[in-house]
């Protein structure tokens, strides 16, 4: 599917997904904006506006006119689960939501889609159920941070926009050099564990 003419945002875009997303995004054409505190570790087919998640600024003016918003914004879940680490993680992406839903009403052609990360772990840790967008709702951090993120969206997304939600969980694929995601095995060495 060809992408030519076409501008995607990709909010918190220089991590794993973010930088797998630019290069899929840009293969097919699209002009690709990464919004992000820091420059990708990797250089590639995109732009790079800096923004801090927590202000409006000049990279406000990428969203002008763009065909498409993907917010990926939010501190790694890598970590210890220490209190300022859990209160980082939910902030960092119930605060960029909103900004975002902010930045949108400042702008006069804000994209048309919006396409939102979320988490399958809103569910819990249920060991055999299947999920569907009608399953329950766990309980823990994961579940009250999806919860909470979810809700940001759904109050930021403007009315005529095309609102996606990804829930997603652990994403494997090739490390294009941002780093994160979980590694692809090496092969050889789980056949040797099995």
């Amino acid at each position: 599917m060809s992408l030519e003419q076409k501008k995607v945002v990709i909010a918190g875009g220089s991590g794993f997904l973010g930088v797998s997303l630019a290069h899929h995004l840009a293969e097919r054409g699209a002009e690709v904006v990464i919004l992000s505190r820091n420059e990708p570790k990797v250089s590639g087919p995109w732009k790079h506006r800096r923004w801090d998640a927590r202000t409006v600024d000049d990279w406000t003016a990428e969203l002008e006119g763009a065909d498409a918003l993907v917010n990926l914004t939010g501190r790694s879940v890598d970590c210890i689960k220490i209190p300022d680490h859990k209160d980082e993680i939910l902030r960092s992406r119930v605060e960029s939501t909103r900004l975002l839903g902010k930045a949108m009403r400042l702008v006069a052609s804000p994209p048309p889609v919006w396409v939102q990360m979320s988490t399958a772990h809103i569910y819990g840790d249920p060991p055999t159920a299947v999920c569907t967008e009608d399953s329950s709702l766990g309980c823990g951090l994961a579940p009250l941070v999806g919860k909470a993120w979810e809700e940001a969206f759904h109050t930021s997304v403007l009315p005529s926009q095309r609102s996606v939600v990804l829930r997603t969980s652990f994403v494997v694929g090739r490390d294009r050099g941002a780093g994160g995601g979980s590694p692809q095995p090496h092969w050889g060495s789980l056949q040797k564990s099995v």
